[in-house]
């Protein structure tokens, strides 16, 4: 199977991002486009994406606000693009997020270098890593105890894949489909309630602490809300 590494733009300089496009579709990269604070924030939380390539200054949202929604619910990393130099400007988005910071005009070549190193740094976080969290929701991998802000919940094994899966990509959008041949590792028929049963009662364990963690997209399916 060929794994496939998803990278974003946000970018609204035409130039620039013709430039970005295409270098990195010859790097064999798929990449989803954006031109604008909020259609990337949008593009980011439908789809599973492993690196973020981001212009600060944007339409819609500005980059630091697009970071911090990010960063809100994920630690994909992300590398800054802008002709701001000062170096407070550096520290602060690093500091609130931001994983690299690169100044326009920039080498491609270095460019390309900055996103395999953040890539292979995060995949090998991520290979390494005993807990998956989000908000107040943690599971270890290792021992299978899962808590919701602090107190631990009892979960199927079915119930337990699940969950997994949808912590290791909290932007996606999961459709029944998708959620049944993962964990079941079986073909999913239109007919069959199983998902809907299992999600239900995976969600009804994680609200009984407070919140909303779970949620069903109308007419595709299900992420974490």
């Amino acid at each position: 199977m060929v794994v496939t590494t998803t990278l974003l733009i946000i970018e609204d300089d035409a130039a620039v991002h013709a430039l970005l496009k295409e270098t990195l579709t010859l790097q064999h990269y798929q990449v989803l486009d954006a031109f604008s604070g909020t259609e990337g924030l949008l593009l980011f939380q439908q789809h599973a994406v492993d690196l973020v390539l981001l212009d600060l200054m944007l339409p819609g949202l500005a980059g630091e606000e697009v970071i911090r929604r990010m960063r809100q619910a994920s630690g994909v990393p992300v590398i800054t693009l802008s002709a701001k130099v000062d170096q407070a400007t550096k520290l602060d988005l690093l500091t609130h997020g931001a994983d690299d910071y690169v100044t326009k005009p920039f080498d491609i070549e270095e460019l390309l270098a900055r996103i395999s190193i953040q890539l292979r740094h995060h995949q090998a976080d991520s290979s390494t890593s005993q807990t998956l969290t989000y908000h107040t929701i943690v599971a270890n991998l290792e021992t299978r105890v899962v808590t919701v802000a602090g107190q631990p919940i009892h979960l199927t094994s079915r119930e337990f894949a699940i969950l997994v899966l949808l912590l290791r990509h909290p932007q996606k959008v999961f459709s029944r489909t998708n959620l049944y041949e993962s964990v079941w590792q079986e073909p999913y028929l239109a007919s069959d309630k199983t998902v809907n049963v299992h999600v239900s009662n995976l969600r009804l364990k994680l609200n009984r602490n407070g919140g909303q963690y779970i949620q069903t997209v109308w007419g595709i399916g299900f992420k974490l809300a």
